[in-house]
């Protein structure tokens, strides 16, 4: 690796840092990077537009992009303007009401706000997760039984 590259990895790695980001991972290519971090701080949590915009300034040859398409110009951020639900507890993350269940929503579902689109069971309490904006679900970031933070985005609306 170069040493540009190498700056580039320390200024990815102090960003998510600064922003809580406790897992990333990029894959593009021949380059793989995988990071997890352990320590929390008490900065804001990065949005995914952060994420992009600095992802779009790391060189092709840390992402793997060709020389082409590095020196297009940077398209409209597709993420801009998008709303997260985040999870408001600790504990486990179950995207449909019973195992084996259709799934509350799935990205392109539209939802209306007060709508229950996921459940968070802690302390053995199932507790519903409910849309606080009208609009589109885009993506979600949990799957069924995974161990979710406090505070961790669940899903991106496009609000309506």
């Amino acid at each position: 690796m170069k040493q540009q590259d190498i700056d580039d990895l320390r200024e990815l790695i102090d960003f998510l840092k600064a922003h809580q980001v406790a897992e990333f991972d990029l894959d593009r290519g021949d380059v793989k990077i995988r990071l997890k971090f352990c320590e929390q701080t008490t900065a804001p949590q990065a949005s995914l537009g952060d994420l992009a915009r600095l992802l779009a300034n790391v060189p092709a040859a840390v992402t793997g992009a060709s020389a082409a398409s590095a020196s297009a110009a940077p398209a409209a951020d597709p993420n801009a303007g998008l709303h997260l639900v985040k999870s408001p507890m600790l504990g486990t993350f179950y995207g449909s009401p019973s195992p084996g269940s259709a799934a509350f929503v799935t990205p392109g579902d539209h939802v209306e706000k007060g709508q229950v689109i996921a459940i968070v069971e802690a302390m053995k309490l199932m507790n519903e997760i409910e849309a606080d904006v009208s609009g589109e679900i885009v993506s979600c970031f949990a799957s069924s039984g995974q161990p979710i933070e406090f505070g961790q985005p669940l899903f991106a609306i496009r609000p309506a």
